[in-house]
Parts: structure tokens; sequence; C-alpha cells
């Protein structure tokens, strides 16, 4: 897609794509505040002090899924696998050892994926929310581009995926509010308030996005990432109720909160979907802000707790199964 056909969203101002509403701004002033926190003001641990816990997703046991149910797998951070129609959908897979353009530096993830790409299926596609680092991995896609049939994409990440490889055939790019039915499957792109980039020249060059999935049983909604907004609100109007709803919670810091949702935030944003059962994502992998790794968790179950909202919070590689759902489990106190 050319720069002529983005300009025609209604969400490009003819310089970049924007959000609906203006964001408080981040510019260079106040990087400063954010290095002195990173360096002088972290919460600690702000890594695991103990291996967290991962379950193994071997081939063998991706074989032997049930046909007709939907089962999620957390594979890290807000990389999720779905096994759904009788398919199987990669979320924004990550699988390198650092949310970097760096392989030598920058954010190390605490745990080893749960399966690694070569041991992945057969993929019928990849779904993802935006550009940053740490949900388009350029060589978790690289290595997915002979196993997955479709890359699914906000507007502008497809030259990035050409770029890497992927045949423009191979990629479908949307707006918000559109919508594509593959097989049993409907996709939709919904609103997000965030931005994208992943350098100094392309800052929100291409656009940011949060997904519903709907099958003929179940309807899934992903965040990507997201500050608050009363978009979750119109959401969950027109396109809810969910069964499930994995959103964000991690990285959060008052330095940025257009952009990130507090704890809080997170739970009022599920309530607003009317989004079934809540799962946090975007925590437990990689340290992205100053808050102790475990804090999202922590906080999300006081709030959700609260609110009488059902949640969960699967450990790495275990699996939610919507036609019976796990308990929850607070496996992260442990390692407290």
């Amino acid at each position: 897609m050319n720069l002529n056909d983005l300009k025609r969203s209604a969400q490009h101002n003819g310089k970049s794509f924007v959000n609906p509403a203006a964001l408080q701004p981040q510019g260079i002033g106040v990087l400063p505040k954010i290095i002195s926190q990173m360096l002088f003001d972290k919460q600690q641990p702000s890594t695991p002090q103990k291996p967290i816990p991962v379950n193994k997703i071997t081939p063998e046991r991706l074989a032997n899924l049930p046909e007709n149910e939907t089962i999620i797998f957390k594979l890290g951070h807000s990389s999720l696998l779905l096994w759904i129609e009788n398919e199987f959908w990669l979320i924004d897979p990550v699988f390198s050892e650092r949310a970097s353009p760096f392989t030598f530096i920058g954010p190390k993830r605490f745990h080893p994926t749960p399966i690694d790409i070569d041991a992945l299926p057969d993929i019928k596609g990849v779904i993802l929310s935006h550009n940053h680092y740490d949900h388009l991995d350029e060589a978790s896609i690289k290595q997915l581009i002979g196993k997955t049939e479709l890359f699914i994409a906000p507007l502008g990440v497809g030259a990035t995926l050409v770029q890497w490889g992927v045949d423009s055939n191979r990629i479908r790019e949307f707006d918000w509010y559109d919508s594509l039915q593959i097989g049993n499957i409907s996709l939709t792109a919904t609103p997000s308030q965030h931005f994208s980039g992943r350098g100094l020249s392309d800052r929100n060059q291409s656009l940011w996005a949060s997904w519903v999935i709907a099958s003929s049983q179940h309807k899934i909604f992903f965040s990507g990432d997201s500050g608050y907004f009363d978009g979750f609100k119109q959401i969950g109007e027109k396109y809810g109720p969910f069964d499930i709803s994995f959103i964000e919670s991690g990285a959060y810091n008052t330095l940025w909160p257009d952009v990130h949702m507090m704890p809080d935030e997170t739970v009022k944003a599920f309530i607003d979907l009317n989004g079934g059962v809540l799962v946090p994502i975007h925590n437990s992998t990689f340290d992205l802000s100053v808050h102790a790794w475990y804090h999202p968790l922590e906080q999300v179950l006081k709030y959700a707790q609260d609110q009488d909202v059902s949640l969960l919070v699967p450990q790495m590689g275990s699996e939610i199964n919507l036609n019976s759902l796990p308990k929850l489990e607070l496996w992260w106190q442990k390692l407290m």
C-alpha cells in the first residue's frame, strides 16, 4: 500500500497517523525524567529472582488438541497462540531473546518461550497490533514466513513485512473497523490509543490497532497496546459482549499515561468492553518500565476483585480452553 493510500485513512492527517484525541506531549523534554527514573527510581525486583514457570508446548500436545474448540496459549508478553476453528493463529509473536533492534542490548526476556518456532505447526495467520519491537519481531517473522499463510496487520505495517521477505499477496492491511472473513473466522481491526515507530524517522507512519476475533462459537478481544480511552466502550457496544479479553497491563508509567494503561484502567477498559473474562497481557516477560515485575498482576488482581471481574492469569504455555475455563492460579505470588 503506497503513501497516497495510507493518507485516505480517516486516521491519517496527511503527515502521519493520529489518535482521535490529542495526547499528552511526549517530546524530548520528558527524556531526562525517564532516564532518571530508570536509573534511580526502579521498584525492585524489576526482574524475577526465581524462574518463571513455563509449561512446555510440544508438537504432540498441539497435534492432539480437540477439534471444534477454542484454545489459547500465552507464550509471553503479548504473544498468543490460538487454536480456533481447527486452525492455528499467532498474535504479536515475539520469540527473540530481546525486544530490541539489537541482539546484544535491550530488554531481555525473563523466561524461555514455551515452544520454538521450528516446532510450531502450520499457521493460518499471524495477527499484528503495531510495529514496536516488543510486538513485531523481525527474526520471528522471518522464521514464520515458511509456515504461515497470511499476515494480518494495521495500515503501513505491510511495507516492513515485505522488506523482511513476506510476499505482498499474503499480507492483509486493515484500517480501523475494517473486517475480513476467513473461513469461519471474522477479523476486525478496532481502535487503540497508542503510537508507532521503530526508529527516529518513522514515528506514526504506520497504524496501531486492537483486534476483534470472532468464530462460530466465541468472540475474543485483543487490546494490543493502548492507553485508556472511550473507544473501549464503543468497541464493546459495537462488537461485544466478548467471551474473553486480552488487555494490556504492564510497562505503565505516570510519564506516559496516554499510551499504556494503569492497572485500574485495565479493569475499567474490560468493564467497558463487556469483556467476559480478563487476561492481562504485556507483562512478566520484559522489563519495560520502573514497576516491579509482578506489580501489574498484583494490581490487576486487586482491582478485579474490587469490581467482581472474572480474571485469569495463565502460566506461560498453559492453555485456556474457552469451553472449560481453568481456575485462577496466583502463580506469581510464589516468586515475589
